[in-house]
């Protein structure tokens, strides 16, 4: 079982570590998509979301203060679904459809990321005892 929870840490925050490194990779290009979506700041937003992801999803991966990595991807999660992915607004059936299918990612996302709390810290086969 706990090499599979192990298997399953590596996944989710690997994924997140990935959309990170991406936050950075096409700062620019998503630093203008977020204006456009009417986020304040967007590039200081841009950074700070970034280092969320780098920071939170190594902390699931490596089992490192667990509770700071699952706040910080609900603190990720939540916002950007609502802001960012805001669906219902939109009435480009096209544009609509993409929208949705990433707030529902997100959704299961936060979910996954919300079943971590139901493992009793410390993790097994983390960094920290």
């Amino acid at each position: 079982m706990n090499t599979l929870v192990l298997i399953g840490r590596f996944i989710l925050g690997g994924f997140f570590v990935y959309s990170g490194v991406n936050h950075f990779i096409g700062f620019q290009m998503m630093s203008q998509y977020a204006k456009m979506k009417g986020v304040p700041f967007p590039a200081v937003a841009q950074g700070l979301t970034g280092l969320m992801l780098l920071i939170g999803g190594l902390s699931i991966v490596f089992g490192i203060y667990p509770l700071v990595g699952i706040v910080l991807m609900v603190a990720f999660l939540l916002p950007v679904s609502l802001m960012m992915h805001n669906f219902w607004k939109i009435e480009d059936p096209q544009l609509r459809m993409n929208d949705k299918a990433n707030f529902l990612k997100n959704m299961a996302l936060l979910g996954a990321i919300l079943m971590l709390l139901a493992i009793p810290s410390p993790w097994s086969l983390s960094l920290l005892p």
